[in-house]
């Protein structure tokens, strides 16, 4: 008996798949969708945006020659097939381990991921740059943007398709479709319709209508143009897509190879901007995905044959919950209290308060900006707003957080979650500079929580500041096990603590490196140098009374945080200057993150690649004092 070898195995590149028969794709996109499944059981990852556009995939790589044509991806999450059928693999079961593939695309990874993505809304942005320097170079590849239905809620993304049609001729927007139902789907009728209105016929015929068109006068010119326009857009959708300027196809079934193949083929002929509105199911093709709530967006490891999830031990609660519980429990006391998430409900905790308080929690889709100036003017008109945001993600509303809340002194709460390393999602995903960004605010208060009964605290810190911004960071991942006191009090501004008195050696940390500066102190004190520990838990507005007793009373003071070079340490050296603590012979260092973008692995292997693990603290100060250690910890100064 003769076992056909899978169709799979015979294709490495992009360049074998366009070799196939057309009529094989079928059978390439169960093989791949079915390797998708058993590489990211292994591994876990983002499982259901993949499955989706397994189909996408293949026909994109058959009908455009990458990587000479450009296929730029939205967010990264759906690019696990791509990734396969790009020459990665033999590597696909490392996704997201360390020394492994990335989860998203990653320029230093291929040539085929010729933009790095992992935040929503940068594709099409990001195609019409690479459509307009092969304008400038006098080339002819074509460009191709992918973009989820949900980036759609990101206003960057119409601000490229707004600036696309006065910049290119040539670019092609793949709109996935999945969740939101951007328009109806009409099933058969839409296939055919999106055929024939992209297809050579319909285009020769529009031209020399247009022809005709220019020829009258501008008033009948002008009723013929939109005429047409809605004609198409009444019957398909998307008159939105064509008053910015693009040719709009769809609804387009985006599991049906028959069907995608030559609309994209047609797509390549259309000199104007084109969006093709491909609808796809989430997890598709993978029963377990398909009847999941989430569709397995983001899964753990997993059983191929039951879908069942490998459970994570039962610990302390997460930080996102201890977050969502205070929240919510502050908020039945005040009806003023209302809670604003970007896309994150459950991520961030807030889907406790919504099950609550569902009239007071506002999800505003992928839109940090509009989060952050919508969260402004609830404060401005007396309501106490708590936006719950990824540190990562609050970057994209930077400018709002300076001008619209922090210049005007208004008391928006910001809930940094994720801040510091986030483990297997990398780099992008990392909070490393919250920190210092939201530090050099006039007027800003900037906490950082120790553990679950600090956030708690904090959070009710932030429900009793009125008169200006604050904001607490806390990790992703469990609580220390701590037991939460029936009364949540709130702190005193600008106030830190000390957990631990010395004479020698001051370790002041600021956050979630709590634990680790706590058992620095025990192996420092062990040696025999006697070792205070202080928890700063603001680094703005700073404990001046504390930093300047641990500066006259010690040797040596070691500030820790989980945050980028520029963050606390600068300011509690800049404070110390500026008071003359520094001239009195004061051995200080700053424990930062590195001056790099760390790349995925195990949370814990990069705190240590940090220097922010017990080790590290404890190398920092024998290095300070000129010592060497031996062997405790397997720490060499």
């Amino acid at each position: 008996m003769i076992i056909a070898t899978p169709l799979l195995d015979t294709v490495h590149w992009p360049a074998d798949l366009r070799a196939l028969d057309e009529t094989k794709l079928r059978q390439l996109a169960d093989e791949l969708r079915s390797e998708t499944i058993d590489a990211v059981s292994v591994t876990g990852g983002h499982l259901g945006a993949g499955l989706g556009v397994v189909e996408l995939t293949v026909a994109l790589h058959y009908v455009f020659d990458t990587p000479d044509d450009v296929l730029v991806w939205d967010v990264g999450h759906q690019a696990y097939p791509h990734k396969i059928l790009t020459g990665r693999r033999d590597r696909i079961r490392t996704l997201r381990q360390q020394d492994g593939l990335s989860g998203f695309t990653k320029r230093a990874e291929s040539v085929y991921d010729p933009f790095g993505a992992a935040h929503a809304a940068t594709s099409i942005s990001a195609a019409l740059g690479f459509a307009v320097a092969r304008d400038r170079a006098g080339r002819s590849n074509h460009v191709v943007a992918v973009i989820g239905d949900g980036s759609m809620s990101a206003g960057m993304a119409y601000e490229a398709m707004n600036n696309a049609a006065h910049a290119t001729k040539r670019l092609i927007v793949v709109l996935n479709d999945n969740d939101m139902s951007i328009a109806p789907p009409v099933g058969a009728m839409s296939n055919y319709l999106a055929r024939r209105f992209s297809g050579q016929t319909y285009q020769t015929i529009r031209k020399a209508a247009k022809k005709v068109a220019e020829a009258l006068p501008k008033p009948v010119h002008d009723v013929a143009k939109k005429a047409e326009e809605y004609a198409r857009g009444m019957v398909q959708g998307g008159t939105l897509f064509e008053e910015l300027g693009f040719h709009y196809i769809g609804i387009v079934d985006g599991h049906d190879l028959d069907v995608l193949v030559p609309i994209l083929r047609n797509a390549r002929t259309i000199d104007k901007p084109v969006l093709v509105h491909v609808r796809t199911q989430k997890g598709h093709g993978y029963a377990p995905a398909e009847s999941a709530a989430d569709k397995y967006h983001g899964v753990s490891k997993f059983n191929v044959v039951t879908g069942e999830q490998q459970k994570a031990k039962s610990g302390p609660p997460l930080y996102q919950t201890v977050f969502g519980e205070t929240l919510t429990a502050l908020a039945d006391a005040d009806p003023q209290i209302v809670a604003i998430t970007a896309a994150m409900p459950s991520g961030t905790g807030l889907d406790i308060f919504a099950a609550r308080h569902p009239d007071r929690m506002f999800d505003v889709g992928i839109a940090e900006q509009h989060a952050v100036t919508f969260a402004a003017g609830l404060a401005a008109d007396g309501m106490k707003p708590f936006a719950a945001i990824y540190s990562t993600f609050l970057q994209r509303g930077y400018d709002q957080v300076v001008h619209d809340v922090a210049i005007q002194r208004l008391p928006v709460r910001f809930a940094l979650d994720r801040a510091g390393l986030v483990g297997a999602d990398g780099p992008t995903h990392a909070g490393s500079f919250d920190i210092g960004y939201l530090g050099a605010l006039p007027g800003f208060i900037v906490m950082g929580a120790a553990d679950e009964v600090e956030l708690a605290r904090m959070v009710a810190t932030c429900a009793a500041i009125d008169d200006r911004p604050s904001a607490v960071r806390y990790p992703r991942g469990e609580g220390l096990g701590l037991a939460m006191p029936a009364q949540i009090a709130p702190l005193e501004i600008g106030k830190g603590r000390i957990v631990r008195e010395g004479t020698s050696v001051a370790l002041l940390s600021f956050g979630s490196r709590f634990a680790d500066a706590a058992k620095a102190a025990d192996r420092l004190a062990a040696m025999g140098l006697s070792t205070t520990h202080a928890d700063a838990r603001f680094a703005k507005p700073l404990d001046e009374d504390l930093i300047r007793r641990l500066a006259r009373e010690h040797e040596v003071l070691v500030t820790i945080e989980e945050g980028a070079m520029g963050g606390f340490g600068a300011f509690v050296l800049q404070f110390l200057a500026r008071d003359g603590l520094l001239d009195r012979g004061l051995k200080i260092r700053t424990l930062t993150l590195p001056d790099i973008f760390q790349d995925q692995a195990a949370p814990a292997a990069m705190i240590a690649e940090a220097g922010l693990d017990a080790d590290g603290i404890v190398r920092a100060v024998l290095v300070a004092l000129g010592r060497e250690e031996s062997g405790v910890g397997g720490v060499r100064a």
